[in-house]
């Protein structure tokens, strides 16, 4: 029998309740091998790598704990973090699990209409997945694209679990092949998701033409955007649909919507380059394989992956683009604090190649055999520059970015002591190189006069905590901060979700009246709260430094801050550029350029 709400503040009281009903040891039993040890349940986390269970379940206050990688927390929490939900979201999973009703939330005609043709576009993706699909299997002009699938050894029983498609070539269906089939309102939704291009005014084109389609879908099974392969030629090879409203390839993975299950129970993803070396595994039984979607991995991507898995296998091609591909994931992999290994196929063998000739079990070998990146690298560049004095100095300057890329004083000083001992350097004088005080992360002059306390459980150290000390107990001066971008700078972090709440609170309230009190009160059990608790209760050796006091702290935050966003900015015309010179846009790629030394030059300027 469902409980419905008879309070103003329903969603509160839904939480209250579901938190009451709710069996966290039922819950964590269905993803966790638990055996009750005393009063409490134990484990192995689900949410880092362990040889020895230290994942205990408490049943009577009804919350978890990893004694190894810290993760703690409530039901919602588990939920949140193992199926990658945000908190609305999983209140409602829990809510019809456990028969809570929930209210309904007041939306704006404004929202109810973004919602809506949000609604749409999914249908219109859906409409034109279907309709390409059926040229595929069943057109006569889809012959040659038939072909092709097979020739790459893609059978017809993947090409429909796949709901693969085809675009008809111009010469065979004009420019106009799927916008004619489509009603006026439907084409301006066309337009807004990529399926056609706006030439002129009332005058559009089909995006894809003669290129086979790969529906890329989202957790929910909604296809949000497509991939296209030429089958004929012409340029580009891979044409993916632009950024939408719905479609963000930067924070997606091909196939993984398809393999979620697989890749969670196996506890292992195969990450490779391409949709067809993806096809392929999976049309051989190794179904555990994902694919960025024409880009560069990201810091994003790996997050989809974190909560699945224990190890993360980077399957590339041997030859140069694939080391760099390799080399480039280290720091993403380091900053996400994940276990990452690499396995480079032999010379002339791809993916789709190499299972085609040694089968599902010689891939699952040269899987297994896969060495850990890191380690990986670092030989790429003893290879390289060789371990002469000259080459030496060269790979410690390859590494500067490696070491810099770690999640954690332990981490740094692990790899510090690793890499020294490998290249025969004595390891404080590799550490002074490498991570000269805090000169790997710069922050304000303050932070070298007192360093600041670090939290195990908060995951910041150094600059980033002083910055998060300083907006928590200073909320007077946090629309400045704001203006200065902290919350990009802090995006990621266990900083976002404090800075988040206190952009509702001192939105909600006044800056000027708002104790720092209100905001460790107002946030849930975690992470955050525990980091936040720290701040308030540790002396505060900035604020009995600081003879001026935090105004003039806050010129130092804010330098800081800025030069933290330059750094951002650089990176992300950097991607752009990249994309761009893949597109081959050149008048774009003369715009980005333009402005990434721009950038750069007010970096170098300080």
């Amino acid at each position: 029998m469902s409980h419905t709400m008879r309070t103003n503040d329903g969603w509160e009281e839904a939480k209250n309740l579901v938190k009451e009903r709710a069996d966290l040891v039922e819950i964590v039993r269905e993803h966790v091998d638990l055996k009750r040890s005393g009063f409490r349940y134990l484990g192995s986390c689900p949410f880092h790598q362990e040889k020895t269970p230290s994942f205990t379940v408490h049943p009577d206050q009804q919350f978890y704990h990893c004694f190894g990688c810290k993760a703690s927390g409530d039901v919602f929490s588990f939920m949140m973090e193992y199926h990658q939900m945000d908190f609305r979201e999983a209140l409602k999973h829990l809510a019809q699990r456990y028969q809570v009703e929930l209210p309904e939330k007041k939306r704006s005609a404004a929202e109810i209409e973004q919602e809506r043709r949000r609604q749409q576009m999914f249908g219109l993706n859906s409409k034109a997945t279907d309709f390409y699909h059926d040229y595929l299997l069943n057109h006569q002009d889809a012959a040659g694209a038939r072909a092709y699938l097979a020739g790459r050894g893609i059978p017809l029983q993947t090409q429909k679990g796949y709901l693969l498609g085809y675009a008809p070539a111009v010469e065979r269906a004009g420019w106009n092949f799927l916008g004619s089939r489509l009603s006026e309102d439907e084409r301006s939704l066309a337009i807004e998701i990529g399926l056609l291009v706006s030439k002129e005014k009332n005058r559009n084109y089909d995006r894809f033409r003669d290129r086979i389609l790969f529906p890329i879908y989202d957790s929910r099974g909604r296809v949000c955007g497509f991939g296209g392969r030429i089958v004929g030629e012409g340029e580009p090879k891979y044409l993916n649909s632009p950024e939408s409203p719905i479609y963000n390839k930067s924070r997606m993975l091909f196939g993984l919507y398809q393999q979620r299950e697989s890749i969670r129970r196996r506890r292992r993803a195969v990450l490779v380059e391409g949709n067809f070396d993806l096809l392929a595994l999976v049309a051989k039984g190794v179904d555990l394989a994902v694919a960025p979607l024409g880009t560069a991995l990201t810091r994003e991507q790996l997050r989809l992956l974190k909560p699945l898995v224990d190890d993360v296998v980077l399957l590339f091609d041997g030859d140069e683009a694939g080391l760099k591909a390799a080399e480039r994931s280290v720091p993403l992999f380091l900053a996400e604090q994940m276990s990452g290994r690499v396995a480079l196929l032999p010379e002339g063998h791809d993916p789709d190649t190499y299972i085609n000739e040694f089968g599902a079990a010689g891939l699952t070998k040269a899987l297994d055999a896969a060495g850990p990146l890191p380690e990986f690298v670092l030989q790429q560049f003893i290879d390289r520059h060789g371990l002469t004095l000259d080459g030496k100095f060269r790979i410690i300057e390859e590494l500067r970015p490696l070491v810099g890329a770690a999640a954690s004083p332990v981490q740094r000083d692990t790899m510090v002591r690793h890499f020294g001992a490998v290249l025969g350097i004595d390891t404080d004088r590799l550490a002074a190189e490498l991570v000269p005080g805090n000169e790997a992360r710069p922050g304000p002059p303050v932070e070298a006069q007192h360093p600041p306390k670090t939290s195990r459980q908060s995951g910041l150290d150094g600059a980033l905590r002083s910055i998060v000390g300083f907006m928590v107990k200073n909320p007077n001066h946090f629309e400045r901060l704001l203006d200065y971008g902290i919350d990009a700078v802090l995006a990621g972090t266990a900083g976002e979700m404090i800075c988040l709440q206190l952009k509702s609170l001192v939105r909600e309230k006044k800056a000027t009246t708002l104790d720092p009190e209100e905001l460790f009160s107002e946030l849930p059990p975690g992470e955050e709260r525990a980091l936040v608790a720290s701040i308030l209760t540790e002396v505060s050796l900035d604020d009995d430094a600081q003879d001026n006091g935090p105004d003039t702290m806050l010129e130092d935050v804010l330098q800081w801050l800025n030069r933290q966003n330059l750094k951002l900015r650089s990176e992300e015309l950097m991607r752009r550029i990249r994309e761009a010179e893949e597109e081959q846009n050149g008048t774009l790629l003369k715009e980005l350029l333009q402005e990434k030394m721009k950038v750069d030059g007010d970096l170098k300027n300080g």
